[in-house]
């Protein structure tokens, strides 16, 4: 495979993966975490393990995704920031 894409995906991880932890806002958050299992999805297609990817897909960026941003809509905030 084309290393340069390899390479230009787990560099998005990595950047998808540090903004995860650290977007302050919670919304903000788990669609960052969505776009991480994404790109997990994509580098585990590229290299092969295509069950692992659609896993990865349906659970990780579909599933938790839409679990966290409900669970996000349903808290209140404490505070008027």
């Amino acid at each position: 495979m084309i290393w340069q894409l390899d390479l230009f995906i787990l560099v998005l991880v990595i950047i998808c993966g540090i903004g995860a932890i650290s977007v302050k806002d919670l919304l903000g958050a788990a669609i960052v975490f969505g776009a991480y299992s994404f790109m997990m999805c994509l580098l585990w297609a590229i290299m092969g393990a295509v069950d692992v990817a659609f896993t990865e897909a349906t659970v990780g960026a579909g599933v938790s995704t839409v679990f966290f941003v409900a669970a996000v809509f349903r808290t209140t905030r404490r505070t008027k920031d």
